[in-house]
């Protein structure tokens, strides 16, 4: 399967078209060598869920519209890579359900395995992390000392709690926006980046100033607004 980006990324038009349905007649998905690797993926995906074989693909032609379509739905939603379709089948091994999964299925699958394998928590994770944030942060002196698990989490979930509060969030809005925080990080890590961790901010100190100085100040500010020196009450 890795090979699937090069796959995806060189397909013309009308394979593209063929691949979503657009095309009535049988057509190669893309390559013979795309064809070896959807080939792979749905036999692997046939011995987790084995009722597939005499139930949704008892025509051989079904499955081969099923294969165009999944190959299609993973170039929509940049399934490109094996180590994303090996996230997708551990989550289908695991998986309760007795039936094959949708292509959409899949890639959630993948997509969750992906974000599992960088270390970052899962959506309702997040949530509870937020929430858990909110209650206790006033325990702690600062964002930076709360006992964050990796800085990643540390930028995920201030960034979070302050759209909840600032905007009033409810929790179907703020369950939205963690699922765009762990998308964002996500690609962040997948491209290298390095995550800073937080640092405790020093606090500046106001430093006195000599009693001639503040004198000076005082006469400045009197000066500038017409004030005289010594007003008696």
């Amino acid at each position: 399967m890795r090979n699937l980006t090069s796959i995806i990324a060189n397909r013309d038009g009308g394979a593209l078209a063929s691949m979503a349905g657009a095309n009535p007649e049988p057509v190669s998905i893309v390559n013979e060598n795309a064809e070896k690797l959807v080939d792979a993926l749905f036999q692997n995906l046939k011995q987790v869920f084995p009722a597939a074989v005499s139930t949704v693909f008892r025509n051989p032609a079904d499955e081969a519209a099923a294969k165009r379509q999944w190959i299609a739905a993973f170039a929509e939603n940049g399934i490109r890579s094996r180590e994303q379709l090996s996230a997708g089948m551990q989550h289908a091994r695991a998986s309760e359900s007795a039936f094959w999964p949708s292509p959409g299925q899949f890639i959630a699958w993948c997509k969750q395995g992906i974000i599992k394998a960088n270390g970052l928590p899962d959506l309702d994770e997040l949530y509870r992390m937020v929430m858990k944030y909110s209650r206790d942060r006033g325990y702690y002196s600062s964002a930076e000392a709360y006992p964050w698990g990796s800085p990643a989490c540390f930028w995920m979930v201030t960034a979070l709690f302050n759209q909840m509060r600032s905007l009033n969030l409810t929790e179907p809005e703020l369950r939205k926006r963690c699922a765009s925080e762990l998308k964002a990080m996500s690609k962040r890590i997948e491209a290298g980046e390095a995550i800073p961790a937080p640092v405790v901010q020093i606090p500046k100190l106001s430093i006195p100033v000599s009693n001639d100085k503040a004198l000076d100040k005082l006469a400045e500010i009197r000066s500038k607004f017409g004030l005289k020196k010594g007003l008696q009450s």
